[in-house]
């Protein structure tokens, strides 16, 4: 009977009429306490007024039951998909959703609904991952600036992967106090790599010079991420170097000159399938053979496993003395017993190269510094 006399009144009522009584409908299904019967007839008339012509009637509806979890889930899912006025509040308020029901929105829905769904309150792992997945910047950006959005490092890395050429998606990934050093790995690569490109860099610098340039600053980088991260995140990294090309013997003797111990020894492990303990012991105590022989079975050759093989004996030497292995008196120890004693082979002779270079960009930052110093002192 209700329901039915509603149901008259309404296909004569005008729209604002109709309005007033969806958000009172509503209100009372929510805060009554009906009988069974009245509350199915409620019930029945809200998703009547779902199909109402009037977007004000849905609306008021919409008002009226966004913010309850005791909301019928036919009428909240129906609003979810109305014109993004009336969407709006329910995806951004309704507890009624599951996750499930949020990924499937996120993947059918508009760029709206997307970046609505990433305003949410909270944003489960498993929508985030969806999101991560599909979504363009705006919904990225809302995502990353929610601190109620779970975001896995999975989800993240996807992020940077997808995104990370946008400087805004990238300054708000790299804010982050807890994202993984893969992730700062990917991020400068991409960095580099836009740089390189830019045709106002490559006029200033020239494209031969901008190749080594670019070379020289992404490993000192990666250099300075390994150096900073986490012991817990270390074989993830290292593995993803290692996928990335990136563990050359270049690259593991400015990691070990640099006093990057904590890596190298990481990165050892990972080459050679060696227990990661007894790689640590041999680099910290083991003799000189000992040490040869895990480095060989990490790949090194023997014209540069010996090199290596001794800057970690004068690492060891520098750490008892100093607390820390100086880059400039590896290097130069280096070149006294291999270069000025010898002539090496080439792969040895590249190597060493290297890390005078390594030193002399020390030394000049070292002057930069105190010049600065100097300057600051005079003001």
């Amino acid at each position: 009977m209700i329901i039915e006399a509603f149901l008259r009144w309404a296909e004569t009522a005008k729209a604002e009429s109709r309005a007033r009584a969806a958000n009172a409908l509503g209100r009372a299904y929510l805060q009554s306490n009906m009988p069974k019967e009245e509350r199915d007839a409620a019930e029945m008339a809200m998703t009547y007024l779902l199909d109402d012509p009037s977007p004000r009637v849905r609306l008021a509806l919409a008002e009226a039951v966004a913010r309850s979890a005791g909301a019928p889930r036919n009428v909240i899912l129906s609003l979810a998909e109305d014109q993004p006025e009336i969407a709006g509040q329910i995806i951004l308020f309704s507890p009624v959703f599951t996750d499930a029901d949020l990924v499937d929105l996120a993947l059918r829905g508009s760029d709206v609904a997307r970046v609505l769904i990433a305003s949410r309150g909270q944003v489960p792992r498993a929508v985030c991952a969806a999101l991560a997945e599909i979504g363009g910047e705006a919904e990225i950006l809302c995502l990353l600036e929610n601190d109620g959005a779970l975001l896995s490092q999975a989800s993240l890395k996807r992020i940077a992967e997808r995104l990370g050429s946008c400087s805004d998606i990238r300054g708000l990934l790299l804010s982050r106090d807890t994202l993984s050093s893969e992730i700062r790995h990917l991020l400068m690569r991409q960095v580099t790599e836009a740089l390189s490109e830019s045709m106002l860099v490559q006029a200033v610098i020239g494209s031969s010079r901008l190749q080594q340039v670019t070379r020289e600053a992404s490993e000192s980088a990666t250099v300075a991420i390994a150096g900073a991260a986490q012991h817990e995140q270390l074989p993830d990294l290292v593995e993803h170097l290692r996928q990335s090309g990136w563990l050359t013997p270049a690259f593991l003797m400015h990691a070990l000159c640099s006093g990057k111990v904590d890596f190298f020894a990481c990165a050892i492990t990972n080459l050679s399938g060696c227990d990661e303990r007894r790689v640590r012991s041999i680099i910290s105590r083991g003799r000189v053979y000992a040490i040869r022989a895990l480095y060989e079975s990490a790949g090194l050759s023997r014209d540069i496993s010996t090199i290596f093989v001794e800057a970690t004996m004068i690492w060891r030497e520098s750490s008892r003395r100093n607390g820390a292995a100086l880059l400039e008196d590896v290097s130069s120890r280096l070149m006294r017993k291999f270069r000025l004693t010898e002539q090496p082979p080439a792969a040895a002779t590249q190597l060493l190269d290297m890390v005078e270079k390594l030193a002399n960009a020390e030394r000049r930052q070292a002057a930069r510094s105190f010049a600065a110093l100097a300057t600051l002192a005079a003001a």
